[in-house]
């Protein structure tokens, strides 16, 4: 199984469990997450949940590049495997906080851009590769850009991997709302965690749904156009394979 889940006083800790793939997200996991956020809406003991990536170098890395993802031959159609990972698209309004460790790039920001809030240790570092294997960072940016000021979130995916946000700039410009120590980022997470898991369950949920709703409608509308800017913007499988295969190794600037 690559996604762990362990609860403890109302606080529910899942785990992305694949770090030798960096906490990349196969098909599998992809369908195991969107199960295990429609299964939560029916487990009254849990009332809030940390979400991190196992061994301390990424979070998460997004969609695994080996995963074939067969698409429709029509251009009208996309079908995208992680549209479907993150608690909202799952309809569940438990409170959920990401707990960072190492990278958290592309994919990564469709679980990012549906939790309530992130802790990062100070060795994180976010970023978004697709411009550079010539993709469209569609969904990604969009639900970036419901949490970052617009010039940092068209730095970000414009500068691909030539370019890494730090924590401190994460946390500078909304992305991060609080720093830890190396290896902290989980125990942070816990403890904000346990403090709402405390509180009245209705008036937690229903607090996680107005905030949503504040932000949903412009959401929703940039999220339409994804599909055809992605269409249209992409190369080929084949030409973004070539381009993946001759990236650079640790060419690239933290700021």
């Amino acid at each position: 199984m690559t996604v762990h889940v362990a609860a403890e006083g109302g606080v529910a800790v899942v785990t992305l469990d694949r770090p030798t793939k960096h906490n990349a997200i196969d098909l599998d996991t992809a369908a195991r997450l969107a199960a295990l956020w429609r299964e939560l809406r029916y487990d009254d003991e849990v009332r809030a949940v940390v979400l991190t990536g196992a061994g301390g170098r990424a979070f998460c890395t997004g969609i695994d590049r080996t995963a074939a993802v067969p698409q429709p031959p029509s251009p009208y159609s996309i079908d995208d495997p992680l549209l479907t990972i993150g608690p909202k698209a799952n309809d569940l309004w438990i409170p959920v906080i990401a707990a960072v460790e190492g990278m958290a790039c592309g994919g990564a920001f469709y679980l990012l851009g549906e939790c309530e809030f992130v802790v990062a240790s100070r060795d994180a570092t976010f970023f978004d590769p697709h411009t550079a294997y010539g993709m469209v960072s569609a969904y990604e940016a969009v639900l970036m850009a419901q949490r970052m000021p617009y010039g940092e979130v068209a730095r970000m995916s414009l500068m691909g991997t030539a370019e890494r946000v730090s924590a401190r700039r994460a946390y500078e410009t909304g992305l991060v709302s609080e720093l830890t120590e190396p290896g902290g980022a989980v125990a942070a997470a816990r403890r904000a965690a346990a403090v709402i898991a405390s509180y009245p369950t209705d008036a937690v949920q229903g607090t996680v749904r107005a905030v949503w709703a504040a932000r949903e409608a412009a959401r929703a509308h940039a999220l339409a156009q994804a599909p055809h800017l992605i269409a249209l913007g992409n190369l080929p499988p084949e030409r973004q394979a070539a381009l993946f295969e001759g990236r650079g190794r640790g060419e690239y600037r933290v700021r």
